[in-house]
């Protein structure tokens, strides 16, 4: 029988095994927090820094809005814009009022739009004005639930002149659609929302039952789910990350091109204002050129992003004018949301100076979203998830009699904690099936060492069957990217024709930009895998593309090449 929660043997010395929550809801909390330093930036964006006085200021004005218009406590509020101010004024002002954010991506279709907004029976959405003109508008009718509509344009708090964004708009560099109304919808722009004179009502929070964030998973197995995560879950998870982190209130400015809109986003918003740190909001990713000018100017003390993020960092030669003090500065590169390959975290070690700096984590929507992470100041062992979180169970089972297995053996992980979710949003089924005898199950096969560290080998769903023989898709995909040409892979299985029931291993593989695709490439990548890999585990099939398919933060998604296959 494995001992419980033997992993706190390894933890840092500051870290508690057990801690004590606040029992007040998120707005409350962030308010508290950030009141004790109003003249400190909150954020920086495009040229502009917008002060935490000026922040609570526009998010008082926001809830009172909401207030005024009927909403409620309870309420969902769908957040569908890109990271900037009115991410922050929005998903506080909310809070504030007691609704309920729900993060929608502005890259889903209309039809994506109108069943999200639908599932969660959502009273508000704050949009862009180009989404409002070209998107929202046809499927308005389609939507009866939807009350009030907030555009915005991503100029509007942006630090240049007036001419340069009238010729940002002209030049379509700044996305801009006209606003018209729409009958039977309240269509106030968000400028006209920030003219709103504060004059909030208090809200009784209920801590372990208030919805706090509805937020929905990234649809990589059909139809995006509505998570309900309290405001237990979502604080619980807040104080649990900066208790690991042992950081100082008010001390430091973070870095992320995680979108906002996703709950790793989530987190890094909601930790940074809890924490009262600055915020270096980058709204398009992949304008590494901005990424890298805003780390020289605002000297960030915490990155985090997502593995292929890192990855394009250091592919732009511009991250080589980071100056060393700039450098030294970082205590922790966060990294989550998918695998970070060994061989690619030894290449940003080296390329960022940053050496026993990548803090690798470990969650999921369902879980607020962090299980576990690395030891910031103890050791941090390169391609492992970490310790489980204080208050945190977790355990490894069986996949085919649900028993807990042997350290040292493969298992489904399944969790308890108080970020963990009650369950999805209209969906009994899918919870039943999920939460059995109050454990999560999250469909990740990992395995724990003896120290308590814990691996991740594989999704469920991702694993191969090959006449029997499992094969660890992660494992292979590891073994696969240490080769020096690739950049990414992914392996699925495809039905075996000639034997019912098993499958063949395929892999899809993007090189590296400045490595072309030729015959030879392609043989040594092959002999390269039949040398490294167990013969049932060497792909059979192999498809070279330009560029494999990405979520929004950067999942190599194996639905849609599954799909393909």
């Amino acid at each position: 029988m494995v001992e419980e929660r033997f992993w706190t043997k390894s933890y840092d010395e500051h870290v508690k095994p057990t801690l004590e929550y606040p029992k007040k809801g998120l707005g409350e909390l962030i308010v508290e927090s950030i009141s004790q330093f109003l003249e400190k930036p909150a954020c920086y964006f495009m040229n502009r820094t917008m002060s935490f006085k000026e922040l609570l200021d526009c998010a008082q004005r926001f809830a009172t809005f909401l207030q005024k218009n009927g909403i409620k406590k309870g309420d969902v509020v769908a957040i569908n814009i890109p990271n900037s101010p009115q991410f922050l004024i929005t998903h506080l002002g909310t809070q504030i009022a007691g609704a309920v954010s729900s993060g929608c991506s502005p890259l889903l279709s209309a039809e994506e739009i109108a069943y999200q907004l639908n599932d969660s029976n959502a009273k508000v959405i704050v949009t862009l004005d180009i989404i409002y003109a070209k998107v929202l508008r046809k499927i308005l009718d389609d939507v009866p639930n939807l009350e009030i509509i907030i555009p915005t344009n991503i100029s509007e708090y942006m630090g240049f002149s007036k001419f340069k964004v009238f010729l940002g708009k002209l030049l379509k560099k700044i996305p801009s659609g006209k606003v018209k109304p729409w009958p039977g919808k309240n269509v106030t722009k968000f400028q006209e929302v920030m003219q709103t004179a504060i004059d909030m009502k208090p809200v009784s929070i209920d801590f372990e039952n208030d919805l706090c964030v509805l937020q929905y998973t990234g649809g990589t197995t059909g139809r995006p789910k509505g998570t309900e995560l309290t405001h237990k879950n979502i604080v619980s998870n807040m104080v649990q990350f900066n208790n690991w982190l042992n950081l100082e209130l008010g001390s430091g400015t973070t870095l992320s091109a995680f979108p906002y809109f996703h709950i790793a986003g989530l987190l890094v918003c909601d930790q940074s204002l809890y924490m009262a740190f600055s915020q270096i909001l980058i709204a398009n990713p992949r304008d590494t050129d901005h990424l890298i000018k805003e780390f020289i100017e605002r000297k960030p003390t915490i990155v985090a992003n997502v593995p292929t993020l890192y990855g394009m960092i250091i592919s732009n030669p511009k991250h080589k004018e980071i100056p060393k003090e700039t450098l030294d500065r970082v205590v922790a590169y966060v990294s989550g949301a998918a695998p970070f390959p060994v061989e690619s975290i030894r290449e940003f070690e080296e390329a960022m100076q940053a050496q026993n700096k990548v803090l690798e984590v470990y969650g999921m929507t369902e879980t607020s979203p962090l299980l576990t992470a690395n030891p910031m100041y103890g050791q941090k062992k390169i391609g492992i998830v970490g310790l489980p979180f204080p208050d945190t169970d977790i355990r490894l089972v069986n996949l085919d009699t649900g028993e807990p297995v042997r350290i040292g053996e493969r298992g489904e992980i399944v969790c308890k904690g108080p970020q963990v979710t009650k369950g999805y949003h209209n969906k009994p089924e899918a919870t039943a099936k999920t939460i059995i005898d109050g454990w999560f199950h999250t469909g990740d096969v990992g395995v724990f060492d003896e120290n308590g560290y814990l691996k991740i080998v594989d999704r469920v769903k991702d694993m191969v069957n090959v006449s029997g023989y499992k094969v660890y898709s992660v494992h292979v995909e590891d073994v696969l990217t240490e080769h020096p040409a690739i950049e990414l892979c992914a392996i699925v299985g495809v039905k075996d024709p000639k034997r019912p029931g098993s499958e063949i291993v395929k892999a899809y593989v993007q090189l590296k930009e400045d490595i072309p695709l030729t015959e030879e490439i392609k043989e040594d990548i092959k002999k390269y895998a039949a040398e490294h890999l167990s013969k049932y585990e060497n792909p059979k099939i192999w498809e070279f593309r330009e560029e494999l398919p990405l979520t929004t933060v950067g999942k190599v998604l194996k639905r849609k090449l599954r799909e393909e296959a």
